[in-house]
């Protein structure tokens, strides 16, 4: 891949930083991309990048992420603007442009869900990382010592991506089973679900979780159907594992990717590097080269 992979947003939980290493797994051309927990959808962006597909379906259930992400890739000048628009009004409060922030987020919790709101509530709050309370309100504060991303930067995040993406990518905000009814041979579906520690609880990062026995089922689904996956799927760091395996029975091979040092580790002074799960569907799995082997990093 060359260059750096473009993205519109900082985004906490995205993979755009071990995408990389994800598309190595992937065959040098397929009929679609699936994503049914796309987030800002850093693998497909990846993947367009090295025109691996020849087109990709978005789907998250979070309905105005989905929006953002449709809008940037079929009305990449339109967000700019707009998120110009929202972005200069910070300005008008002086040293209380905090309260800008949170008079943005009130607008889009009493229905103006924008993608230009949704753009600079990602870009303005903490660390990128959104969180919702319990009726589905975004709650996340904002990051008091910055102003957000820059509109000239975010244009140019904005079109890079629509470059990629417009006119080959459909979007959806359906539950993922709905997604993969669609999945057929030939397509290869990449999930990133909500992380088992939050899958059967109600998580301030989610909309909702997804139990651990109906996930392990619908990739049973996905075998029957003879249909390729990749999924990423909680890890660990340091001595600490995070989630239960995937069952064997499915048969596809579990490997780790190295995410680099965790920087919660460093703030609490260990240092302890995060390696992620990838599950591999197994027919996948035969299809690419024998040395593919020398890279993996067995559990």
């Amino acid at each position: 891949m060359n260059g750096k992979i473009p993205h519109i947003v900082q985004y906490q939980g995205s993979k755009r930083k071990l995408a990389p290493q994800i598309l190595k797994y992937m065959p040098e051309k397929f009929n679609r991309l699936i994503e049914p927990f796309s987030g800002m959808a850093a693998v497909s962006i990846a993947a367009a990048a090295e025109n691996r597909a020849d087109s990709y379906i978005i789907n998250d259930l979070n309905k105005p992420l989905v929006g953002l992400l449709k809008e940037a890739v079929e009305n990449p000048s339109r967000l700019a603007e707009e998120y110009k628009r929202v972005w200069n009004e910070q300005f008008l409060y002086g040293e209380n442009h905090v309260e800008h922030f949170y008079e943005v987020r009130d607008r889009f919790n009493n229905g103006q869900e924008s993608p230009a709101n949704m753009l600079y509530l990602i870009a303005r709050c903490v660390k990128g990382a959104v969180r919702y309370g319990g009726k589905g309100n975004f709650n996340q504060s904002p990051d008091k010592r910055r102003h957000g991303t820059n509109p000239e930067t975010m244009k140019q995040n904005v079109y890079s991506v629509s470059d990629l993406l417009k006119g080959r990518t459909s979007f959806y905000a359906l539950d993922y089973h709905e997604i993969l009814e669609t999945a057929r041979p030939g397509d290869l579906v990449y999930m990133d679900p909500p992380y088992q520690g939050v899958t059967n609880v109600r998580d301030s990062r989610y909309f909702s979780g997804v139990p651990f026995g109906e996930f392990a089922q619908a990739i049973k689904i996905l075998n029957d159907k003879n249909v390729d996956y990749i999924i990423s799927y909680d890890g660990v760091c340091g001595e600490k594992k995070y989630g239960e395996d995937l069952p064997e029975s499915l048969g596809c091979k579990k490997i780790m990717l190295n995410a680099g040092v965790s920087t919660q580790s460093v703030l609490l002074g260990r240092k302890a590097t995060t390696f992620e799960a990838l599950y591999i569907s197994n027919s996948l799995l035969y299809s690419l080269p024998k040395q593919m082997s020398l890279m993996e990093i067995t559990a």
